[in-house]
């Protein structure tokens, strides 16, 4: 059994970045980690892969021999990869054995809940080579600075859940960055809607939309900076806990694993009392300044 991270998200949300980090900090922990570059976009890695689909196919071929842009490009890349799994699992084989992998695939967002290749192929690969996976969904938490932008990231991360039917955590990326955004409120974010004239149309609906996922948690984020080890640390927790790499090599009995799952976790804290304190001024600062 093999565990991972299918690591997606859109365009600038930090993938790329988050799996060398990542990397670096599981193999500081004593994990062995094969990086698989799905992104046949990213042609300047600041992490050394295992495999890269590069060697299968280029975007940029592809779109000078078919004529098409990159948003079409992307599609066919993945569709060829489908047709081609078995070049990707002969190249993971190998690994298997003693090694953690991290899937960085490409931003464009309509692969994870309009198209099935991307989602075709990891299902393949779960069930060709019996890994556990957890997608990794990041998002930039500058996105919650404009209402509009962050009701379509609510959307875009429950849409992205119900299409990849995996172990799902959403993440807010770059939360370091996140006073200079605003606050994290729906409600204070229908406050501005309202205020806004270009959003009388839509205002009722984004108001059901928010009190929907407010009233029902049915999208939840959690929060990282990737330079920040303790941060990192409690997301590889929640990572091990959904995917079920914390009963890897654990030899007991149903009642034991269950205890394990239903532990107590110190994450909800540090999503949201840990990160006020540490990367938010309080109240009476934020609105004094904004």
């Amino acid at each position: 059994m093999v565990f991972g991270q299918v690591v997606i998200g859109p365009p600038g949300s930090g993938k790329t970045t988050y799996c060398n980090g990542m990397s670096q900090f599981l193999q500081l922990i004593g994990r062995k980690v094969a990086i698989i570059n799905l992104d046949p976009a990213n042609d300047s890695l600041p992490y050394e892969c295992a495999i890269n689909i590069e060697d299968l196919i280029k975007l940029s071929d592809v779109m000078t021999e078919h004529s098409l842009g990159p948003n079409g490009g992307l599609v066919y890349c993945m569709d060829y990869l489908e047709k081609n799994i078995d070049w990707l699992e002969a190249k993971l084989v190998p690994l298997l054995k003693d090694h953690y992998f991290l899937f960085d695939f490409p931003g464009q967002v309509e692969l994870f809940f309009l198209h099935a290749n991307a989602k075709n192929v990891i299902t393949k690969l779960i069930k060709s080579l019996n890994l556990r996976l957890t997608a990794m969904h990041l998002v930039d938490a500058h996105l919650c600075s404009d209402p509009g932008k962050y009701v379509s990231a609510l959307l875009l991360s429950l849409s992205t859940m119900l299409h990849m039917e995996l172990p799902h955590i959403n993440v807010l990326s770059k939360i370091d960055l996140i006073e200079n955004y605003g606050k994290l409120d729906l409600s204070y974010l229908q406050h501005h809607l309202d205020q806004d004239p270009r959003s009388a149309k839509y205002r009722k609906l984004t108001k059901e939309l928010c009190e929907v996922i407010d009233n029902y948690s049915i999208v939840n984020f959690t929060t990282l900076d990737i330079q920040d080890k303790e941060s990192v640390g409690n997301l590889v927790k929640l990572i091990d806990k959904s995917n079920g790499y914390i009963f890897a090599g654990i030899e007991a009995s149903a009642v034991e694993f269950s205890k394990i799952a239903i532990g107590p976790t110190d994450w909800d804290y540090y999503r949201v009392a840990a990160v006020q304190e540490k990367y938010m001024k309080d109240d009476e600062d934020f609105d004094r300044n904004n």
